[in-house]
């Protein structure tokens, strides 16, 4: 039976979790001309579309912060969701040679995705603080909450990753809508347009979805120099938790099927 990995476990299979996220990564750029720069290219290139379409044409709102900075703060941590997400659905089908050979705990395979999609958050985040800095923005000391709010994005990241990737196993369905779902995710939250716009009888409705509150405690700290709304982001932490275990739990389950459907 799969054994949560946990610290313990993280540490004794340490090796082959790095082995995995270094062969994922290499394998993304594998006879690629630019190779890693994709990962600073393409977001810059999506971000640059986006801006020219939701602040010329459409002119989306933004106040005294230039729409770019706006986008970006929310971008990079979405990008991060979805990106994760999508590869950690995958994962399981993508190593079903070692699954189907050896013994190993499941859970390495979604983590591992996971953590290479981290490796290009941090190169896009190091681009997003020097844009912060070469455009003047201001620098709050609530920045200093952003690891803080990561740590429940990233508990819901993996919570989502392990239930979709097990179901992934059984129903290769999950693998081709993902993306469809994802944008749609992406449109129910604030990433393109400020929450404001918001019709006032939907906020209620539209909060329920636990990307809104970390999208919005991202802006709030890093681009206004204040708090993470409250009690939304208070509902985002709980529910990202509850996801988290449910989503392990969901996974265990199902992983001593998953040699035999593979």
């Amino acid at each position: 039976m799969s054994k949560f990995l946990g610290i313990y476990g993280l540490y004794k299979y340490r090796e082959l979790l790095i082995e995995l996220v270094k062969r994922e990564i290499k394998a993304r750029y594998k006879q690629s001309v630019l190779g890693y720069a994709w990962v600073i290219l393409v977001p810059l290139i999506n971000l640059l579309v986006l801006t020219v379409v939701f602040s010329l044409i459409i002119r989306v709102p933004t106040g005294d912060i230039p729409y770019f900075i706006f986008l970006f703060v929310a971008y990079v941590p979405w990008t991060f969701t979805a990106n994760s997400i999508t590869l950690a659905t995958s994962s399981m089908i993508s190593n079903s040679s070692l699954i189907t050979k050896i013994y190993l705990p499941r859970e390495i395979f979604p983590l591992a995705a996971i953590i290479s999609k981290m490796v290009d958050l941090s190169l896009a985040t190091l681009i997003l603080i020097a844009i912060i800095f070469l455009s003047g923005t201001t620098i709050y000391w609530t920045v200093l909450l952003v690891p803080l709010i990561f740590v429940i994005q990233l508990l819901l990241v993996i919570g989502v990753s392990f239930i979709l990737s097990a179901l992934n196993v059984f129903y290769r369905d999950v693998e081709n809508v993902i993306g469809v779902l994802l944008m749609i995710w992406m449109y129910l939250t604030p990433v393109l347009y400020p929450q404001e716009l918001v019709p006032e009888q939907l906020i209620p409705i539209y909060n329920l979805n636990p990307m809104t509150p970390i999208i919005n405690s991202y802006r709030n700290t890093i681009l206004y120099g204040v708090m993470p709304p409250m009690p939304s982001f208070l509902y985002a932490t709980i529910f990202s938790i509850v996801i988290f275990i449910l989503g392990y739990k969901f996974f265990r389950n199902r992983s001593k099927y998953f040699a035999d459907v593979i």
